[in-house]
């Protein structure tokens, strides 16, 4: 098969996976970092302001991908405080994508913060800001908390957690990258977890958002292993061109993966192949420099 040919075939891949998520009974489930949805020290046109808002241009791009996914349920990550949210669910409403719930997890990190949009009200909500671990000679609190979404059908239950680690940037010469403190974190809220699913493999559950990290490192596999107890497992995802990188870092112009979607076992058992996508539609890029994550999930489970 030549290059051109296998490049369309995968691009029809992609569209009937597109058209899968999109006709599917199931439930659509979305992470999405959008990129300082708050006031934030950034470039505009040439001129470094502080605390300034996201532009217009890039706020119509981002909600045209969100009208584009029609998901069930979206995670956020680098939401700004409740009135921003209530900005870009009323705006999605104007455009006719209305979500009747809405919610924002106030922990340490005062700008950026872990949210959600949803279809329907999960049944309970919980955001655990309590999450503290050691950091050299002192304890940190976990910066944007754990964001916890129980959905029940009868007697099942599926639960979201929603994360964003610590990023690479820091301001600690012993902690390059700040792989120590997101290695601290993801521990913190793996062990809250098991708190709450002690059995990965009959509990339903999906851990999604940015990692900041790569599926190799340390914080990510804290989430997947711990001792012999297998918690989750990425669940895989590409683009139309086969690609999986989900984050532009546009100063280096490098491209990697840190949006995931992790699995309990019992979730996995449930999840069709090519049904989680990283969504690269016409107007991610002006939208923010991370790319969205969908999957389509069986839920309420179609069977026993």
């Amino acid at each position: 098969m030549n290059r051109l040919l296998a490049a369309r075939w995968k691009a029809v891949l992609f569209l009937a996976g597109i058209l899968a998520l999109q006709d599917a009974s199931g439930f659509t489930v979305a992470t999405y970092n959008v990129e300082n949805y708050t006031l934030s020290d950034r470039v505009v046109e040439g001129t470094y302001r502080r605390a300034y808002p996201k532009s217009e241009d890039a706020k119509a791009a981002l909600r045209r991908v969100l009208r584009a996914i029609d998901a069930d349920v979206v995670v956020l990550q680098e939401m700004g405080s409740r009135p921003f949210l209530e900005e870009l669910r009323d705006d999605l409403a104007s455009e006719g994508l209305k979500y009747s719930f809405a919610h924002v997890v106030s922990a340490a990190d005062n700008d950026r913060h872990l949210a959600v949009l949803a279809r329907i009200a999960p049944d309970t909500l919980s955001d655990h800001t309590d999450l503290t671990f050691k950091y050299f000679e002192r304890r940190e609190p976990v910066k944007r908390g754990l964001l916890q979404l129980d959905f029940r059908s009868g007697h099942r239950r599926m639960t979201l957690y929603g994360v964003h680690l610590k990023s690479r940037l820091t301001d600690v010469p012993e902690d390059p990258e700040s792989e120590r403190r997101r290695v601290g974190e993801a521990m913190a809220i793996r062990n809250r977890i098991l708190e709450v699913e002690t059995d990965p493999q009959r509990d339903v559950f999906l851990i999604l958002g940015d990692f900041n990290d790569h599926k190799a490192s340390r914080a990510v596999r804290a989430f997947l292993q711990r001792g012999k107890t297998l918690i989750s497992e990425i669940v895989p995802a590409a683009d139309r061109n086969g690609d999986r990188w989900t984050y532009h870092f546009e100063k280096q112009d490098t491209y990697d993966r840190v949006d995931l979607l992790l699995a309990s076992p019992a979730l996995k058992a449930r999840i069709l192949p090519e049904a989680a996508r990283v969504w690269d539609g016409p107007d991610v890029a002006a939208a923010s420099d991370h790319r969205p994550v969908v999957i389509t999930i069986d839920w309420p489970p179609s069977s026993n």
